[in-house]
């Protein structure tokens, strides 16, 4: 389960960037931040055509998205659940450990 929640982790980092990406590179209606990279004039290297796919290239990767949030947090949820399970099992492997007396003693 530890080796799933990490890969679906990287995978999600790795379509947040994408998804970061493909609306940096579209043209807004007021040129935005599209015309810094220099899509400000009428031409664009990929095309007329451009808008309608990085629209629907958005919408593909924000799809994606959304059901990767949705299986990290279902892991997420199992992975502390195990958790919490093993530590009421087996409550020595529990984080918080009392500290030990150090024979000092104060009169």
């Amino acid at each position: 389960m530890n080796v799933l929640f990490w890969i679906t982790m990287s995978l999600f980092i790795f379509i947040c960037f994408i998804m970061i990406m493909l609306v940096l590179i579209q043209k807004g209606r007021g040129g935005g931040l599209a015309s810094a990279f220099g899509g400000g004039g009428g031409h664009t290297p990929f095309g007329t055509k451009t808008g309608d796919v990085l629209t629907w290239a958005t919408s593909i990767v924000f799809g994606v998205f959304v059901l990767l949030a949705i299986c990290l947090n279902w892991l997420s949820n199992a992975r502390q659940a195990k958790d919490d399970l093993d530590k009421k099992n087996n409550p020595q492997r529990s984080a918080f450990v009392a500290p030990a007396e150090t024979g000092r003693r104060i009169a």
